[in-house]
């Protein structure tokens, strides 16, 4: 295979960063992290219902995010992707992995459900594995849309998912931290808008986790911040170097972390690598985008929103009534 790198660092079954081809005008994949905007959407919207009493707020936020990304990135392939349970091998080797995530918010339950539902009238695939985590198959899909010269881009606030980013590989973001003016909408993190981010370019984010940590997959860190970790990374190169040479950090306080820390360090380092071992549940040639008109309308009307309903019903009028065309 003949491709241009900037970086490329592949074990067996799994991948450490992707870098593949650059942006040409090819087809655009987009991976949507579907539980991340679920509860995004739920949390930033509160006290919406239809006449029945039931809750829609995640409903809303989560239909309307999708069709902004659809406005703002135009792509021709896509899919939601969800966390279904653990992997055992996470599990095996930290059992505390995500155990003080908390419980779904009840009122979220039926809404998940009936998003999953709406997806393939939005035009996307749902995609999961049992045992399996969103980040995992994302970045399996990643990977194998680079091989094919796709571009891909990663709509996500999973810290592992920066690892993928590359010439091939962004990530969508709507944060106000993220947008280079006031005036933008969105961003595609690229690599140096992500290595501004991380202090450490896309490759060695998974070094720097390694040493701090993860507190929102409960992935214990050593003691050290992120500032400190990524610098000492910079320095040595790279995780693996820094443990071989801890004798000359020269931060008596840091020194001791890190030997009393080693083996910690070594197992976070597995925890955080995107595990790429797996057969795609579907090729990504299934995945173009064919929203369907008539049941999203009637999906959409049970929730009662107005105006979205008719910015719905403008483009099937556009595309014709019944058409399977691509939204937006």
């Amino acid at each position: 295979m003949s491709v241009r790198l900037s970086a490329l660092q592949i074990q067996p079954g799994r991948l450490r960063y992707v870098a593949c081809f650059g942006y040409d005008n090819r087809v655009r994949l987009l991976l949507i992290d579907g539980h991340y905007y679920v509860y995004r959407s739920f949390f930033a919207i509160q006290n919406l219902s239809n006449s029945r009493g039931e809750p829609t707020n995640a409903i809303f936020g989560f239909t309307k995010t999708v069709r902004r990304m659809l406005k703002d990135l135009r792509p021709e392939l896509g899919a939601v992707v969800w966390d279904e349970g653990l992997p055992q091998k996470r599990m095996e080797l930290q059992p505390a992995y995500k155990e003080t995530r908390k419980e779904m918010p009840t009122p979220m339950i039926p809404q998940l459900d009936f998003i999953q539902k709406l997806t393939p009238l939005l035009g996307f695939r749902n995609i999961a594995l049992a045992n399996t985590e969103a980040d995992d198959l994302m970045g399996c899909y990643a990977l194998a849309a680079c091989k094919q010269r796709v571009e891909v881009v990663l709509a996500t606030n999973d810290k592992d998912l920066f690892q993928l980013v590359g010439p091939s590989v962004k990530v969508y973001t709507t944060a106000k931290a993220d947008l280079s003016s006031p005036k933008d909408q969105f961003a595609l993190l690229g690599e140096p808008e992500v290595t501004t981010k991380w202090d450490v370019p896309p490759k060695l984010i998974g070094d720097v986790l390694a040493l701090t940590g993860d507190s929102v997959d409960n992935i214990p860190g050593i003691g050290l911040g992120r500032k400190t970790a990524a610098a000492l990374i910079l320095e040595y190169g790279s995780l693996e170097s820094l443990l071989a040479n801890i004798d000359k950090v020269k931060n008596q306080r840091t020194r001791e972390k890190l030997v009393n820390a080693r083996d910690q360090i070594l197992q976070n380092r597995k925890m955080v690598e995107l595990d790429c071992d797996m057969k795609l549940p579907l090729k990504i040639e299934e995945l173009r985008i064919k929203p369907d008109y008539p049941k999203l309308l009637a999906a959409l009307e049970k929730c009662e929103f107005k105006s979205l309903l008719q910015e719905v019903r403008d483009e099937a009028m556009s595309a014709g009534v019944g058409a399977q065309g691509s939204l937006l």
